[in-house]
């Protein structure tokens, strides 16, 4: 295979079944490209992250970009690129050690499912851009922001059933975060939805790195540790997440949609 041709799999993330969850592709690299050149593989990709790594002596080194930017952190990339090396590229070890934007970032192999270890984000007390208020249907009973805004509703009928005015909502970029909106659930112990200002896909389908600040505010609120929580986009997704003082833990499952080549000439 020469330098100008890329293996490629889309795995869909955070389900067992295809076409649910949130699709990643995954492109392993023997050295990085220009970050021009990997920008336009996310573009040309077009799903919400395309996660890019190189093996580093004992451990991986592991970027994530949007059709945008680059990301600091991914949930759902991750669990897929730890699913691809497992399931595609004879990777045979328990765990996984990636370094990341976000530090070291470690996702343990247990049975069908992998267990991301991530960082603790606890949400502070914020206020909301009046567009993006403006912009929602139902308001919220609290607002809290770490890297995303997080807002806190009463129930899951208002989760699903919010609407939102996309126009004033992306009046104001506030990247690289988004916006998460989430209750208690009726299945579950918290539900949740997300969302991005100016962003190729403006509801995320199942989003990992929101559960940095998901799981330390409704572990707090419920007094637990453990957690199940669902997404409840489109394409629907379920994480089992715990709360462990300074890490997060999320656990789920993941699936192959697809795997070829890129071939690339520039």
């Amino acid at each position: 295979m020469n330098k100008n041709t890329l293996q490629i799999f889309q795995i869909d993330a955070f389900t067992s079944e295809v076409f649910k969850g949130n699709p990643a592709c995954v492109m392993p690299l023997e050295q990085w490209l220009p970050d021009n050149i990997l920008l336009n593989i996310a573009k040309e990709n077009n799903v919400s992250e395309t996660a890019f790594f190189i093996k580093k002596d004992d451990h991986f080194y592991l970027r994530w970009f949007t059709p945008e930017i680059e990301m600091d952190l991914c949930g759902h990339a991750t669990l897929a690129t730890a699913y691809c090396l497992k399931n595609h590229l004879n990777f045979n070890n328990d765990f996984v050690k990636f370094d990341s934007m976000s530090g070291e970032l470690i996702v343990k192999y247990k049975g069908d499912y992998m267990q991301m270890d991530f960082p603790h984000r606890k949400p502070i007390k914020s206020e909301l851009p009046q567009n993006i208020m403006d912009s929602l249907s139902i308001k919220p009973s609290e607002i809290l922001k770490s890297r995303d805004y997080v807002l806190v509703y009463e129930s899951e009928d208002q989760i699903k059933n919010i609407q939102i005015d996309k126009e004033l909502f992306d009046k104001k970029n506030i990247d690289p975060g988004g916006v998460v909106i989430t209750s208690i659930g009726n299945h579950s112990d918290f539900v949740s939805r997300y969302f991005v200002p100016q962003c190729s896909f403006f509801e995320d389908p199942v989003t990992g790195s929101t559960h940095c600040s998901l799981v330390p505010y409704w572990s707090e609120i419920l007094k637990k540790n453990k957690l199940k929580s669902i997404q409840l986009s489109e394409r629907g997704g379920e994480m089992i997440c715990e709360d462990v003082g300074n890490r997060v833990l999320i656990d789920g499952k993941a699936v192959t949609y697809s795997d070829g080549y890129v071939h690339l000439k520039y």
